[in-house]
């Protein structure tokens, strides 16, 4: 099992099933609402158990966002039309034994930084 948190605490959760998909967006709307790239994996929704007064941030017709209304921590970003919640590798308590398989969003990446590594990029 993993756990995470916001900055302050009060936001807390536990995800219970084996994460998936770990992964760096590059994305606009993630590099905004993080101020740089939003690392996450998911979960199916019933494998994570989130307690704490998250703000839910509708960011498109298709995905919120959830994020602390006290600390800004973002923390989650749901989609409305699957059964999966992601959550923010940053906000895991240590140790995760995790490792980003994947760059996504590449074509929309900030041209402040460069993509290093072997991991593989999809535009």
């Amino acid at each position: 099992m993993l756990t995470g948190r916001c900055l302050c605490g009060a936001i807390t959760y536990e995800v219970t099933g084996k994460p998936q998909g770990p992964s760096a967006c590059h994305c606009g709307q993630c590099r905004r609402q993080s101020g740089n790239v939003w690392a996450s994996a998911y979960v199916p929704k019933a494998q994570i158990a989130i307690s704490g007064p998250v703000k839910w941030y509708a960011s498109s017709d298709k995905a919120r966002r959830g994020f602390c209304p006290d600390c800004g921590s973002v923390l989650f970003w749901d989609p409305l039309d699957e059964d999966l919640t992601s959550f923010s590798l940053g906000s895991l308590d240590a140790p995760t034994g995790l490792r980003i398989g994947k760059h996504i969003f590449v074509a929309e990446k900030g041209d402040y930084y460069e993509i290093t590594g072997d991991v593989p990029q999809v535009p």
